[in-house]
């Protein structure tokens, strides 16, 4: 996967279709991130990179109640893609 903004917005548009918010704040996240599961809002450090925010997404995405069938054609193809790189990652393990 290309660290690229483009990959970025991706990935965001996966969160968003799932009916979470992105936020980018100040903070001191341990890894980056913060989940506020009864408003379905994510925040995000502000001040982690593009490459830090991609990993950041992927990491996280699995953790999230994302329904793949909600989403578009797309964004569903990116979301088996994120999930099945962690699952085959798992495996290796």
């Amino acid at each position: 996967m290309k660290y690229t903004q483009s990959t970025l917005d991706k990935l965001e548009k996966i969160v968003e279709e799932a009916g979470y918010v992105i936020r980018y704040e100040r903070g001191t996240f341990q890894s980056g991130y913060c989940i506020l599961e009864h408003k379905k809002v994510v925040v995000l450090n502000k001040f982690l990179q593009t490459e830090g925010r991609i990993n950041t997404l992927i990491d996280l995405i699995p953790q999230l109640d994302i329904q793949p069938l909600a989403l578009s054609e797309e964004s569903g193809k990116w979301y088996t893609n994120v999930t099945s790189k962690l699952e085959s990652k798992s495996n290796d393990l």
